[in-house]
């Protein structure tokens, strides 16, 4: 039986044809015509004045950081309930994070434990250099009162739109925030180039400084000279051209996966105690991922065994990210917050939500979970 995947990238025949077009062109290298498409594409949509393409989110994570001047000893404030990646890039600068608890209704960084963190920092004579917003499983966060907070404090926010390109908050849509915002195009991501990331800012000299790292820093002489060490950063033209045409089709793959979270929240809601994550009325999410948190007792022990019944069957669920403040690598890390993210991750489970999921696979989950969730009821 063919696995179900959680998350698997959806190529069509037409990103196929967009990759023809893009070797037809004989730009396969690191600049090229599809390159500044995709760019000027992206940036128009966010309504950003400049946008970089990069190979991953990370990189343009670290790029942002380095643009903005962070550097050894410097204190960055991040979520805990994140992919990693987005607390490496700070360790990479010699910086140190700090992370934040999520709140229940966006499961993102929560207001008041990070105003209670900024006041505290700066009380102690370390103001951060930056507060990193993560718009988590393709939500929006609390931003008008995160922005508030960071406006309040004078620290600028840069803000990780790594799962979320197409939800909006209050209709502005997510990569648009911030004084830096970044994408990720990783296979699993909403649309995908394979590998790759997008940095979009409207200070023309955080590109311009984020550009010329991207390309190894290098001097704009004929030879090959350097002043500062660069990093080579930038995405191939051929997968430029896939995402540009992944982006076309972007609105069509969200309603896809917004049909996966409907029959999915219609049949197993309220099962064995479940509960849907929530959505926040003041968002579109662009439904990246489909998550559940099961509640009440033995939540490990039932999590656990719904991971194995579904791996038994080919079907690949998984749990949701694991608090950075939990990992053994931040162990000695600073944290402000309760138990919100921990408790998230101790019962959260992500289903398979593709936008090439078919309705019989969809089914099949459905059918395996809804049978290993009434044996709990």
């Amino acid at each position: 039986m063919p696995r179900i995947y959680l998350s698997p990238p959806d190529i069509s025949l037409d990103d196929r044809a967009a990759i023809e077009k893009a070797l037809d062109s004989g730009w396969v290298a690191p600049v090229g015509p599809q390159i500044d498409a995709f760019e000027a594409a992206l940036s128009n949509r966010l309504n950003r004045k400049h946008a970089l393409a990069v190979h991953s989110g990370t990189s343009a994570l670290h790029l942002a950081l380095l643009a903005m001047g962070v550097s050894k000893g410097d204190i960055i404030v991040c979520p805990s309930l994140t992919f990693a990646g987005c607390a490496f890039p700070i360790r990479y600068c010699g910086a140190e994070p700090v992370f934040i608890d999520s709140e229940t209704e966006t499961w993102n960084m929560d207001p008041n434990y990070l105003e209670d963190a900024l006041k505290t920092l700066i009380k102690e004579g370390r103001k951060p250099k930056a507060v990193i917003v993560v718009q988590i499983y393709g939500q929006c966060a609390q931003m008008d009162r995160l922005l508030g907070i960071c406006n309040e404090y004078e620290v600028p926010v840069i803000e990780d739109a790594a799962e979320s390109l197409g939800a909006s908050y209050r209709g502005s849509e997510a990569g648009s925030f911030g004084t830096v915002s970044f994408l990720s195009f990783n296979g699993n991501k909403i649309i995908t180039t394979s590998g790759g990331g997008m940095l979009l800012t409207n200070d023309a000299e955080i590109e311009a400084k984020a550009r010329y790292l991207a390309h190894q820093a290098r001097e704009p002489v004929l030879h090959y000279e350097h002043n500062a060490i660069g990093y080579n950063y930038r995405i191939s033209n051929l997968l430029a051209g896939l995402g540009l045409s992944q982006l076309n089709a972007l609105d069509n793959k969200i309603s896809k996966r917004k049909s996966h979270y409907i029959a999915y929240k219609e049949v197993l809601e309220g099962m064995g105690g479940i509960e849907f994550m929530p959505i926040a009325k003041e968002g579109i999410p662009n439904y990246w991922l489909t998550i559940f948190q099961i509640v009440g007792s033995d939540v490990n022990s039932k999590r656990d065994a719904l991971i194995q019944t579904c791996s038994n069957a080919s079907i690949e669920i998984r749990p949701t990210w694991k608090p950075l403040h939990l990992q053994s690598v931040f162990k000695s890390t600073r944290y402000f917050g309760g138990e919100v993210s921990e408790t998230l991750y101790n019962g959260g489970l992500c289903l398979p939500s593709g936008s090439c999921l078919s309705l019989k696979e969809r089914d099949e989950v459905i059918d395996i979970v809804q049978t290993a969730l009434s044996k709990w009821s």
